[in-house]
Order: structure tokens, then sequence, then C-alpha cells
């Protein structure tokens, strides 16, 4: 009996390492592909000799313009795929998203009256733009609050939740004249025009909330119990939560600060991720990083292509697969969850 329990260990462990080994090959391979979707393509060997031996104009400007804005998908759907494991974890909720119960969208709202007011203030845009992320959460929890925390309650408080700072945040726009090309980026969670400067931004505050994360993975582990079985495994599990939450709206914050209101993101990965990888969270989180990166990486590759030389945001693509996805998983709840 152990013989065949190690063997299913080993068996398990393998696929994951075959898992992990196969999301990060398709993500060089969409990388290069990203930076050769354009008007200019290159070869390796002509990127190669215009980065590290002579000058090329061609791939200076593909340096410039294109690959900070293939960082920053990678490095915001890492966020935002997190953010949703934290939420799904804290929340014992398959459906919880930071797209969906609108603390994207109270942060991204945070975000554009501080670049339509306070420009000078650009460095310090996660900051903002995560305590208006806070403020969401908060007010998504007082409201569902009755009796304690229904998740299904949740879920439809935060839906008219982001709906309102949604509207707010376009209605801003609106009022702008749409002149304010970063509220509108924020607004219609458009990429374009990233530099280096974003780049820098957004990986300090997403390398600080991943390694957090992975850093509470047991925490995460242990909410997904009932509250007193986790607290007789002795967690604080009022204080597991605060500290859970507060990481996955640091990663949601500091991606809607660059990317915008994004969702659905940290609806689908974390669900394809438990089906490849298992809910274990010290291999559920990095999965999920490495899947965010992909496929909002994918999502905006598509976009840039499909309607060439016009683009389809990624947040529009990414909603029309994950509408499908939140009803499918809504339907299943009732057997699957509890909820």
């Amino acid at each position: 009996m152990k013989e065949m329990t190690a063997e299913g260990n080993t068996g398990r462990r393998g696929r994951t390492a075959v898992f992990f080994l196969v999301a990060a090959l398709l993500l060089l391979l969409l990388f290069w592909f990203s930076v050769n979707t354009g008007s200019l393509p290159i070869t390796p060997r002509e990127l190669y000799l215009g980065l590290f031996v002579r000058y090329d104009q061609n791939v200076a400007a593909v340096w410039d313009l294109r690959f900070p804005r293939i960082l920053i998908a990678m490095l915001g759907g890492a966020a935002l795929s997190v953010s949703g494991v934290l939420f799904q974890a804290c929340m014992r909720n398959p459906i919880a998203d930071p797209g969906i119960i609108g603390i994207s969208a109270g942060a991204g709202f945070a975000s554009a009256l501080t670049t339509a007011l306070f420009p000078s203030l650009y460095f310090f845009l996660p900051i903002f733009s995560f305590a208006g992320g806070i403020a969401a959460c908060v007010l998504v929890y007082l409201l569902a609050f009755r009796n304690g925390l229904n998740p299904l309650r949740i879920i439809l408080v935060g839906v008219a939740v982001n709906a309102v700072f949604t509207g707010l945040m376009q209605a801003f726009t609106a009022m702008s004249g749409g002149n304010l090309s970063g509220v509108a980026g924020i607004a219609n969670a458009g990429i374009s025009q990233k530099t280096w400067e974003d780049v820098f931004l957004l990986a300090g505050y997403a390398v600080l909330g991943l390694t957090l994360s992975w850093m509470l993975f047991y925490q995460c582990d242990l909410l997904l119990l009932s509250d007193q079985t986790a607290e007789g495994l002795g967690l604080n599990v009022t204080a597991a939560r605060i500290a859970v939450s507060l990481v996955a709206v640091v990663l949601a914050s500091s991606a809607a600060a660059e990317l915008g209101v994004v969702s659905f993101l940290g609806l689908i990965v974390p669900h394809i991720a438990r089906l490849l990888v298992g809910s274990r969270h010290k291999i559920l989180i990095p999965f999920s990083a490495l899947g965010g990166a992909l496929l909002l990486l994918l999502a905006d590759t598509i976009g840039r292509r499909i309607a060439f030389p016009h683009e389809i945001p990624a947040a529009i693509l990414l909603s029309i697969v994950g509408g499908p996805l939140l009803i499918l998983l809504i339907r299943r709840s009732d057997k699957s969850y509890g909820i």
C-alpha cells in the first residue's frame, strides 16, 4: 500500500513538472511570436545583433515599443491570476475574481483620478490604486455581510460594486473629452504605448506581491477548510484572511494601475490550474502566475494581430471567454462547491 502511494506521489510530481515545463516553453514561444507581431518583423540574428553588437533602428523600435508591452502583459497576467487564487482561498469560492467582485474597478478608478488630477505622482500610482482596491474590498465585505458572509452574496454584491466603479471611471473619461490618454488607457484596459518606466513600476509591486503570496501558501491551504477545523490546526483565521486579502489587493491593484480593469483572468487561470496541478497552493500559486502571464500575453497578441492595423484590447477577448466560463462555474457550484 505504501509502495502504491509512493508511486502515485511520484507520478503526480512528474505530471506537475511536465505541465510546468510545457507552460514555460509555450510562454517562451509566445514571447518570440509576440515580439514579431507588427509591421517590423525581425529574425533572431537581427535581434541579437541589434541588442548586443551594433545599433539597428528596427530593433531599437521593437525594444522600446513591443518589449515593455509584452513584459507588462506577462507581469500583469501573473499578478491578476495569483490575486484570483488568493481571493478564492479567502472566500472558499471558486468564482471569486478581482475583476468580477469590483477590486480591479475600485483600483482602476483611483488610478484614473490620480493620473488626471496629480500626474506628478505617477510613480506612486500603485499606492493610490491599492487604496482604491482596499476601499472596494471593504465595501464589498460590508455590503455582503448579513449574519455572516455568504460566498454567493459576495459575488453578487461585488458585481454591483464593479458596475458602479466602472461607470464612474467611464463617466470621468467622458467628462475629460477622452483627451487624457492615461485615464482612457486605464478605463479601456489598454496596454499599448507602455514604456520601460511602466515595466519597472509594475515589476516592483508585482514581484513583491507574488513573493508574499507564495509565502502564504500554507495559510491558503488551511483557509479552504472550515473555520473550526483551521482554528483547530492552530490558524488564526481572521488574521490569515486579512493578510491573504491584503496581498491579493496589492496584486490586483498594481496590475490595474498599468493594465486597467481586466475581468475573468483571475477566474479562468486558477480554474484551469487546479485541473492540471491540483489545489495545493505551494504548486498552484506559481503555476497560476505562469499561466496568467501566458494567457494575458496570448490575448494581447491575438488582439494586436486579428484586426491589424487596429487592436482589440485583451480585456475584451478575455470577457468573451470568461463570461461563458463564469456561467458554467455557477451552474456547477451547487454540486461541486456547496455555495
